[in-house]
């Protein structure tokens, strides 16, 4: 209930202006123009049918509204369902039908007066909210026809805009004045009034659960300093209707099954700047959950059933944990191909023992195999680039994890804007089609780029990568850095599945030119690598690389270790790795992990003998409010052999965007005493990062 001095509402004032006439005038006449000569018994049959009036709207788009067809008996009813069908659509004024003989028959004229068009639309009285925003919310537009319907509904799109942005006393008039026979110009009167904020929620009624508990979970939020960077303090008829039904939900989650919360009074203080609001709850009694059991279903047994879920005799009954555990049982069955599974909790309360016992009937259906798999929305990727990431394929049994796992595939291929896979069962069968429905983004990227920094002075970069080339999942990169002190060309291209098969095949080639403090690194080399998955989440590759690396240009004052690499030494290595990411997101994961093990052996006929070790495991936990926990752990070793040391530019150098943060490159490795990093044969790094997005997905 609101209240002030009397009673409160949010009005929507609705009204027009001018002489546009916007009563209904619905006319039917029958006007027989002469004798329709036809046995009383027989309805005469309709040779034609002519449609007159219609000027904006299609005589196709009437005729298919209309069941009266030629060559069908004449009905009176007809022609009468007919009238009020098209007066429905909101695109006339007036209609008429006029019947005539006609070649034995008769002939149905049918004339439409069309409401007018709206030739010039404005938004007036704003002054604090922006007529651009305003107009984003109006879905009319100059040239559609005034349905006082669509008028009125856009009339309240811009009072709930309003209300939202705290203006809750706002009115919107829709004033329509005539312009021309058959034009009208429309404008939407704005009274915005004062805005208006939250002062108070007060809860009542409440011992169970504390005045703190309640507030939190409710998204309506009293005004406080900060509200012009929150945004709370505005009050939302939707919204605390659905805090209302949170409000509900807490306290079933605490066995208060009969809690009643009642409308909220809403008061408005006298300068009409503030409201008081008053949520006022009957808890009732808390009950236990008595006996716990399922019925009805012969797939599982009910013991299988029973260990899935957590609801069990004793303890406090939780309405939103029961519905959880249901979508637990419903999950089984989806994952061996009832697709149309679903559980009834059947909750019998007795209020003596306050206890509820649960029954959890199942309703089974069949099994439902994969009809057809549609991709639509793929404009330049190939269906089979998309297909083969389909954990599904037509006639397999439908399983609801793997279609969670078709839909995380491709959406890694980061290829989509949008990926959308919905089930839809065909009629009348036991097959499940699949629609598979993405909105294709830019794959490709072109990035030039200059800057300064003390260590390279003036640099300039660019990079091409394109992601997905000619449609085929191809990805191809060309990158190029300058510097005063370095330069570096590379280029890559990598086949995710070579030959249509499920190996992975890249190949790259670079030169990396360096200039450090106390000498000049060359690097000139090439690389290829063929992988494939040993099972849905793990996956192994064999990487070859041959690398020419020169050092000159040392310096006097070099240490020893640095001027043993002068000269120019060849490195040919092999590493096989194996690797299990079980990520939701690649690029942006909120759960699962990513485990790596690689091992490098470098001889092969180079010049320089080692081998080389390393671990990577990273996890990812889901917190609250849309962020998540990542940590991560690294180690490596390396170690030289054949009486070889191991290479400068082969060591390990902690520091950086890519190790460390904070820290520069091989700052936190070891230094000697001339200060120079020389890089460490063994690393241990462990990192924790907490990830939470500055803008929500639309």
């Amino acid at each position: 209930m609101h209240k002030d001095s009397t009673e409160f509402k949010a009005p929507v004032l609705l009204s027009g202006a001018g002489h546009f006439l916007t009563a209904l005038a619905l006319t039917i006449s029958f006007l027989l123009a002469g004798p329709v000569t036809a046995p009383a018994e027989t309805s005469p049959l309709i040779k034609m049918i002519e449609i007159r009036g219609n000027r904006k709207i299609s005589t196709d788009t009437i005729s298919s509204k209309m069941k009266s067809k030629e060559g069908e008996p004449f009905s009176k009813n007809t022609v009468q369902d007919d009238i009020r069908k098209l007066y429905g659509i909101g695109y006339f004024d007036d209609i008429r039908v006029e019947i005539e003989a006609f070649e034995g028959g008769v002939k149905l004229i049918y004339i439409f007066m069309e409401k007018p068009a709206i030739i010039r639309l404005d938004v007036q009285g704003n002054k604090e909210l922006e007529t651009k925003n305003i107009r984003e919310k109006i879905t009319l537009t100059t040239g559609a026809i005034a349905n006082l319907a669509l008028i009125t509904d856009n009339a309240k799109k811009i009072v709930l805009y309003y209300q939202s942005e705290g203006y809750w006393l706002a009115t919107v008039v829709p004033v329509i004045n005539k312009v021309t026979d058959d034009g009208i110009a429309l404008t939407f009167q704005i009274a915005e009034g004062p805005k208006v904020s939250i002062d108070k929620i007060t809860i009542e009624g409440n011992t169970a659960v504390s005045d703190r508990e309640i507030k939190r979970t409710m998204k309506t939020r009293e005004w406080w300093i900060f509200s012009f960077l929150t945004g709370s303090g505005v009050y939302s008829e939707e919204q605390i209707r659905a805090d209302l039904f949170k409000i509900k939900e807490l306290y079933q989650s605490k066995g208060y099954i009969y809690i009643a919360v009642s409308e909220p009074e809403v008061v408005l203080s006298p300068d009409k700047k503030d409201l008081f609001i008053t949520i006022s709850l009957s808890e009732g009694d808390q009950y236990r959950v008595g006996s716990i059991k399922v019925k009805d279903n012969t797939v599982f047994s009910d013991a299988e059933l029973i260990n899935q879920i957590k609801t069990t005799s004793g303890l406090i009954f939780d309405r939103t944990a029961l519905r959880k555990d249901i979508d637990k049982i419903i999950d089984l069955y989806m994952d061996r191909g009832y697709a149309r599974a679903d559980v009834d909790p059947l909750v019998d309360v007795k209020k003596e023992e306050k206890t509820a016992d649960i029954t959890l009937a199942v309703i089974e259906g069949g099994i439902f195999r994969i009809g057809r798999i549609d991709i639509t929305g793929n404009i330049k990727t190939r269906d089979k680039v998309i297909r083969r990431e389909m954990r599904l394929d037509e006639g397999d049994i439908f399983s609801k994890n793997l279609l969670t796992r078709s839909y995380q595939r491709i959406n890694n291929l980061n290829y989509f804007e949008s990926v959308d896979i919905r089930p839809a069962p065909k009629p009348d069968t036991q097959l499940m089609d699949i629609d598979v429905k993405v909105e294709e983004k830019l794959t490709g990227m072109l990035s030039i780029g200059g800057g300064y920094s003390s260590v390279d002075k003036f640099m300039v970069m660019g990079e091409i990568t394109q992601t997905n080339l000619f449609g085929k999942g191809l990805q191809l990169k060309l990158k190029v850095d300058l510097s005063s002190r370095r330069s570096n060309y590379n280029i890559s291209l990598r086949d995710p599945w070579f030959l249509d098969k499920p190996v992975s095949a890249s190949i790259g080639v670079y030169n990396e030119q360096l200039d450090y403090t106390d000498y000049d690194k060359k690097a000139t080399g090439g690389s290829i690598t063929f992988g494939t998955e040993l099972s849905e989440y793990v996956g192994t590759s064999i990487n070859y690389q041959i690398e020419q690396v020169e050092i000159t240009n040392v310096s006097d004052n070099a240490s020893s270790l640095i001027r043993d690499q002068i000269g120019s030494k060849l490195t040919s290595s092999i590493s096989p790795s194996i690797w299990r990411d079980s990520r939701d997101n690649y690029l942006d994961p909120t759960s699962g992990s990513k485990n790596a093990l690689y091992l490098t052996f470098a001889g092969l006929g180079g010049d320089n003998h080692f081998w080389k070790l390393g671990v990577d495991s990273g996890w990812f936990f889901p917190v609250i409010w849309d962020t998540t926990i990542g940590l991560r752990g690294r180690y490596g070793c390396v170690r030289g052999y054949n009486s070889d040391e191991v290479p400068l530019y082969e060591r390990f150098y902690v520091g950086g965007i890519s190790t460390i943060r904070g820290l520069g490159f091989g700052e936190g490795g070891p230094v000697n005493e001339e200060g120079e990093k020389n890089g460490g044969v063994q690393q241990l790094i462990f990192n924790a990062e907490y990830i939470f997005p500055l803008v929500n997905e639309m």
